[in-house]
C-alpha cells in the first residue's frame, strides 16, 4: 500500500509583524506572517524542507522528485532539475514540475502516490513551496505567507497509508497572476468564497468521504486549505468537522503559502497523529482536491527533521516595513538592474557539483577532505586520486570572518567566513545570524541559498547558518 514514508518542512525564519503593514508598532507575541529572507525563493525553501524531510536517510534509491510551485523563477527551465542536483540525488530519475494553480501541491502528491502504486516508481521525493507576493499595503498581504514541505512517497515503512483522492475541476476568475505580473490579483472576496471556494472544497471532501464510505465523525484530522481563518471556519462548520478534528489554518503565524499550504497543514496534522487515525487534507484553485490517509503505527518514524512545529519556533521578526520592502525589491530605484548575461553557462555547467551539490573530495591515499575540486592533494600529493563526497549534510566551524557593508544586501553587513569542514577550508558567507553573534568556532550548518542575480535569473550557492542554541541573538531581522 503506497503512502508517505516521511516528511518535512521549512518555514523561513523571518517574520513580518502584520501591525507594520498598517503603519503601527509591533508587539511581540503579535500577529504575523513568515517572509522568504532576501537570498531565498521558492527553491530554496523546497531544498530546505527536502533536506528537513531526508535527514539521516540515504538518497540513492530515490527515483523522481515532484516540485509544485507557483513562483518559481524561470518559465522554462526545469527546477525539479536544480532540486535534484542540489540535493545530491542520482541523475537516472524522473523530475517534474507542477504549477498552474494553488492545488498543484497536492496534485504534485496524489501524482506520486499513483506512480508508486502503478509500480513505475518505489520512492518518489515531493515538494511544494511558494513565496507569492501581493501589492504593498494591500488587503492580501496579510494573508500570504512562505513555506515549504517535503513528503517522500513509497510502499515501505509506510507512516500514513493512502486511501484514495476525490477531485472536482473548474474555470473561474477569482486569484490569478499573468506571467509578467508581480503581485497576486483577487476578485471581490464575497465572490471568491461564495462562488468558488466553499461550494468547491465542500464538493471535493464530501466526493471524497463518500467514495471511502466514511463519515465526518470518523475524521480525526482535517487539513483544509483557506484564504482567510473566516472562511476555514465557516467550510469547517458546513461540512460537520468538530474543533478538535481541525488543523489550525496558520493564519497569523505564517499565512496562506500557496502550493505549500494544506501539504504544510498535512505535514503539521501528521506530526501529533497517533497509529489508526484518518486523516483528510483538501486544496483549492481552479476547483479543488482531497486525499484521505490512515496513519500506521510508523507514523512516529516518519517525522524526520525539525517540521512545522520545529520551524515555527525559530523566528526573528523584521524591525520595519520599509526592510520588508527592501528584501523583496519593491523599493523604487534610480537605476534598474544591468542587463548583463551573468555568470557563463560553461562555468556553471563546470562547477555546478560543487557550487549547487556542493561537493567537496576525499584523498584516497590520505583521506584528506578538500574544496573545491582540484587535481594534487594538498595534504599529501597524490594526484588525481580522490572521491567526491557531499558537504551539505555536514557540520563546520567559522575559522575567521569579516563583515562586508559594501556587498548589497537589505540588512548589513553581510558575514563573509572562512569555514572548516572536517579540514576542508570553505568560503562562505553566514546568514541568520547578527554581527555581534559571529565568533571563530561558531558551529555551523549548511543551507542552499540565492548567491546573486546575474543575467536576469537567480544564481545558487550554499551558505553557513549557525546551528541551532549556539547564536546568542534571535531577535529582530
Amino acid at each position: 500500500m503506497p503512502g508517505i514514508t516521511k516528511f518535512g518542512a521549512y518555514i523561513p525564519p523571518t517574520r513580518l509583524p502584520l501591525a507594520l503593514l498598517a503603519g503601527r508598532e509591533a508587539r511581540e507575541g503579535g500577529p504575523e506572517k513568515a517572509v522568504a529572507g532576501h537570498d531565498e525563493d521558492a527553491v530554496t525553501m523546497g531544498v530546505a524542507a527536502a533536506v528537513d524531510c531526508l535527514r539521516g536517510r540515504n538518497r540513492g534509491d530515490i527515483d523522481g522528485v515532484f516540485f509544485a510551485s507557483t513562483t518559481h523563477a524561470f518559465g522554462e527551465k526545469q527546477a525539479a532539475a536544480l532540486i535534484a542536483r542540489a540535493l545530491d540525488l542520482r541523475a537516472d530519475l524522473r523530475s517534474i514540475d507542477f504549477g498552474g494553480s494553488l492545488r498543484s501541491g497536492l496534485s504534485a502528491l496524489g501524482a506520486a502516490l499513483d506512480a508508486v502504486a502503478a509500480g513505475s516508481a518505489q520512492s518518489i521525493l515531493v515538494i511544494a513551496s511558494d513565496a507569492r507576493m501581493a501589492a504593498p499595503r494591500s488587503p492580501m498581504e496579510a494573508k500570504l505567507g512562505d513555506a515549504a514541505v517535503a513528503f517522500l512517497v513509497g510502499d515501505d515503512a509506510v507512516g500514513a497509508e493512502f486511501i484514495a483522492g476525490f477531485a472536482i475541476s473548474d474555470e473561474i476568475v477569482d486569484t490569478w497572476r499573468a506571467a509578467d505580473d508581480r503581485f497576486v490579483h483577487s476578485w471581490e472576496e464575497r465572490f471568491v468564497v461564495q462562488e468558488g471556494y466553499i461550494p468547491k472544497m465542500q464538493a471535493a471532501v464530501e466526493g471524497l468521504l463518500e467514495k471511502t464510505d466514511t463519515a465526518v465523525g470518523d475524521i480525526q484530522r482535517a487539513a483544509l486549505q483557506a484564504p482567510d481563518a473566516r472562511s476555514h471556519a465557516t467550510l469547517a462548520r458546513q461540512l460537520g468537522f468538530d474543533d478538535a478534528a481541525l488543523e489550525a489554518p496558520l493564519f497569523g503565524r505564517v499565512g496562506n503559502a500557496g502550493t505549500a499550504f494544506a501539504p504544510l497543514l498535512l505535514a503539521s496534522a501528521l506530526e501529533t497523529a497517533g497509529p489508526d487515525e484518518n486523516v483528510v487534507v483538501a486544496s483549492y484553485g481552479d476547483g479543488a482536491e482531497a486525499l484521505a490517509f490512515r496513519t500506521t503505527a510508523a507514523i512516529a518514524g516518519a517525522r524526520a527533521g525539525s517540521g512545522v512545529a520545529g520551524h515555527l519556533k525559530t523566528r526573528r521578526a523584521i524591525a520595519s516595513y520599509d526592510r520588508y520592502l527592501q528584501a523583496r525589491n519593491l523599493l523604487p530605484r534610480e537605476w534598474s538592474p544591468a542587463a548583463d548575461p551573468g555568470l557563463s553557462a560553461t562555468v556553471h555547467f563546470r562547477e555546478r557539483n560543487e557550487d549547487l551539490a556542493f561537493k567537496g573530495q576525499a584523498c584516497r591515499a590520505c583521506g584528506a577532505l578538500q574544496f573545491p575540486f582540484q587535481r594534487v592533494c594538498e595534504s599529501c600529493f597524490a594526484k588525481d586520486d580522490f572521491d567526491a563526497v557531499r558537504l551539505s549534510d555536514r557540520r563546520g566551524r567559522v575559522v575567521t570572518y569579516t563583515l562586508d557593508y559594501f556587498f548589497p544586501t537589505p540588512n548589513p553587513p553581510t558575514i563573509v567566513t572562512v569555514t572548516d569542514i572536517d579540514g576542508a577550508r570553505v568560503h562562505l558567507q553566514l546568514v541568520d545570524c547578527a554581527a555581534e553573534d559571529v565568533r571563530p568556532g561558531l558551529e555551523v550548518e549548511f543551507v542552499f541559498r540565492r548567491i546573486h542575480e546575474g543575467g536576469g535569473r537567480p544564481n545558487y550557492y550554499w551558505k553557513g547558518r549557525p546551528v541551532a542554541g549556539t547564536s546568542e541573538s534571535g531577535g529582530r531581522a
